[in-house]
């Protein structure tokens, strides 16, 4: 336990912010996992629409500094570009 006061006021301050944190991550790494399944499983347009919210939730997290916003951007190229791979290996 912390014994100084400005100790406390940091772990108070760190338990709200993780908290702030996670109420944005984990619908973003839950919907890019649905992505990534509907992916694997040949279903592209409904994985389309999902790539739309995605980008959404990443600027979202980048905007308000939970992630970088290099990293946002970085991560929606990532998944653009596999969409495109599996959009192109059906046709083929």
């Amino acid at each position: 336990m912390p014994r100084h006061r400005s100790a406390v006021k940091r772990q108070r301050v760190d338990k709200k912010k993780r908290i702030k944190n996670l109420k944005v991550q984990q619908p973003l790494k839950k919907t890019i996992k649905k992505f990534q399944e509907l992916l694997s499983a040949k279903n592209l347009e409904e994985a389309k629409t999902i790539l739309k919210k995605i980008y959404s939730l990443l600027d979202k997290a980048g905007k308000k500094h939970i992630i970088h916003p290099n990293t946002a951007n970085r991560k929606k190229s990532r998944l653009t570009k596999s969409l495109h791979r599996a959009t192109h290996s059906k046709a083929t």
